[in-house]
């Protein structure tokens, strides 16, 4: 019978600095960042905001604004058809996209109420009695940042 009387951290003391790497090395799963720039990542970042912007009831024209791209760009990305990936603005846009969904579907849990909120007359200042999606598709990444941070606010910061 064999007692084992070290620590953990005592045994792994014990190996050599070699040993201990490749321990290391073995147990640590690989956690490379995804390349944001592929067609695929931007596959999936467009199959979803065609998601949201379907949950939202939005024309083809408010799609084709809130990514601020081209008509032939728009159709393209709609059909499945990306060649390369998305450029920085762009993916700026879709984050912005992403987060005011994912707060909304905080503040407001039933999803119905959620998706509605966005054109429906806001009084909030920052909106001056128009829906937040007229503040959307000013056009610029800014307009979406606005709306985005007020929603951030409203849930009670960044988290």
């Amino acid at each position: 019978m064999v007692a084992f009387a070290a620590s953990s951290s005592s045994a792994r003391s014990a190996l050599s600095g070699k040993a201990r790497a490749r321990l290391t090395r073995d147990t640590t799963p690989d956690l490379q960042s995804p390349d944001l720039q592929s067609p695929e990542a931007a596959a999936a970042a467009l199959r979803g905001f065609f998601r949201i912007a379907q949950a939202w009831g939005l024309s083809n024209d408010e799609q084709q604004r809130l990514l601020g791209c081209g008509r032939t760009t728009f159709f393209d990305w709609k059909a499945g058809r990306i060649k390369s990936g998305l450029d920085a603005a762009t993916l700026e846009r879709l984050s912005h996209l992403f987060g005011i969904y994912a707060g909304l579907q905080i503040l407001l849990p039933i999803p119905e109420r959620a998706d509605a909120w966005i054109k429906k007359p806001n009084s909030a200042p920052l909106f001056g009695g128009s829906s937040a999606l007229a503040r959307m598709l000013g056009g610029q990444i800014s307009d979406l940042f606005v709306v985005r941070q007020y929603l951030d606010a409203q849930r009670g910061g960044w988290a």
